[in-house]
């Protein structure tokens, strides 16, 4: 991972969902690296905890589209740390699916975890956060998908779109205890997404993002490590964009050949 952040969460807990792997690993390491103690939870345990300056996260087995027991593992988590500051809303993800034939058992499962299991633990931690003196912070992680869909996202788009939605609604319902903002990523190198970007590594598709590259996990980790600092203490309700500028409209590169054309530099 990249180098310690120079912001200090020591003293903090944070919950991170999802957080045994890809964004939610590196968002994990990130909070543990700037001084936060930090519990990741999914449905099974992994192999490697996230660690950062020999400090390793906790875990909890849980289903998040469970309600009773996500309001069990923030409760545990509250009273193992004596606090809970901060939960990262990481957990979700969906593969394609055709609007026209998918399941209903299929869209039922993708808008639980995408939309309700994050509404279901920002309740849970609102009770904790409302009796703190300091409160806390919830950062919700979506997607482009919320603003741009693409073909067989339906539900998954959908889902990520209630999420900002979400997001914004209990910023002005829990404030000013209680701070929540989301996180509207892009493309992102992983090795789980690896597959979906080409056989070529990625290269071409990086090169219709501004930036000339997509993200890697640590952009999204570092976003986090800002928005549950004292430096965000007055930015509640937004939606900050870790995509890179987005990416150009079909229709710039359809007219400029050249710029598809382009060699990442």
């Amino acid at each position: 991972m990249s180098q310690p952040s120079s912001i200090d969460l020591s003293g903090r807990t944070a919950l991170v969902t999802g957080g045994t792997k890809g964004i939610g690993f590196a968002i994990a390491e990130h909070l543990l690296a700037a001084g936060a103690r930090v519990l990741v939870c999914a449905r099974s345990a992994p192999e490697v905890l996230p660690s950062a300056n020999g400090r390793v996260a906790e875990f909890r087995a849980v289903d998040l589209r469970d309600a009773a027991q996500v309001q069990e593992l923030v409760s545990a988590t509250a009273e193992q740390f004596g606090r809970l500051d901060a939960v990262i809303n990481n957990a979700g993800g969906s593969p394609d699916a055709d609007a026209a034939t998918v399941s209903t058992r299929f869209v039922d499962k993708i808008v639980s975890l995408n939309l309700l299991a994050p509404f279901y633990v920002a309740q849970a931690a609102n009770k904790v956060m409302q009796n703190q003196p300091d409160g806390g912070v919830i950062v919700n992680i979506g997607s482009v998908s919320a603003h741009d869909p693409q073909p067989g996202t339906a539900a998954y788009s959908a889902a990520k779109a209630g999420l900002l939605m979400l997001t914004k609604a209990l910023a002005l319902e829990w404030a000013p205890k209680v701070r929540l903002n989301h996180i509207t990523t892009g493309l992102i190198r992983t090795e789980a997404a690896a597959a979906v970007y080409g056989d070529d590594g990625g290269v071409a598709v990086s090169q219709i993002i501004p930036m000339k590259r997509m993200a890697v996990p640590a952009d999204v980790a570092k976003a986090c490590v800002f928005l549950c600092s004292g430096l965000a203490a007055y930015i509640n309700g937004a939606d900050l964009a870790v995509h890179g500028g987005g990416e150009f409209p079909a229709r710039f590169l359809a007219t400029h050949p050249e710029a598809a054309e382009t060699a990442v530099r």
